[in-house]
């Protein structure tokens, strides 16, 4: 539960913050977002894909972020109609929330987001083994 937590908030705080960089500003639901997407990067990636191909796991990882933006889109831009953005200029576009060009740059987004969520297994590590001293 810990790791969870932790993996959420890190996603919380690095997604948005990421945004703010590119983008200039961001919204509190890609810091939700981010948290969800962290955490199942982790869960899918880093452990249901552990021994298959980077390129495989890069995928996965794309479908787990473009899913959850689609989901989030869907909720903060066409429900509640936030406008937090908007895709449709962009090629390949889905109802203006996802586009081939994003889930692209989200296949090259998982490789750090992993490297990220081993950080914290490798940390806990040092920790526990430190206690156990």
């Amino acid at each position: 539960m810990k790791k969870k937590l932790s993996l959420f908030v890190t996603g919380g705080v690095v997604y948005p913050s990421l945004e703010i960089i590119c983008r200039g500003h961001s919204d509190f639901s890609m810091a939700v977002a981010g948290g969800i997407c962290l955490c199942l990067i982790d869960k899918v990636c880093n452990y249901r894909l552990k021994f298959r191909p980077l390129a495989i796991k890069c995928a996965a990882g794309s479908a787990i972020i473009t899913t959850v933006e689609f989901a989030t889109g869907v909720l903060v831009n066409l429900v509640l109609k936030m406008n937090v953005w908007d895709y449709s200029q962009l090629p390949m576009n889905f109802m203006g929330q996802i586009c081939l060009p994003f889930s692209l740059l989200w296949c090259a987004l998982t490789i750090p987001a992993m490297q990220l969520c081993g950080l914290y297994d490798r940390f806990s590590k040092k920790v526990v083994e430190g206690i156990k001293g």
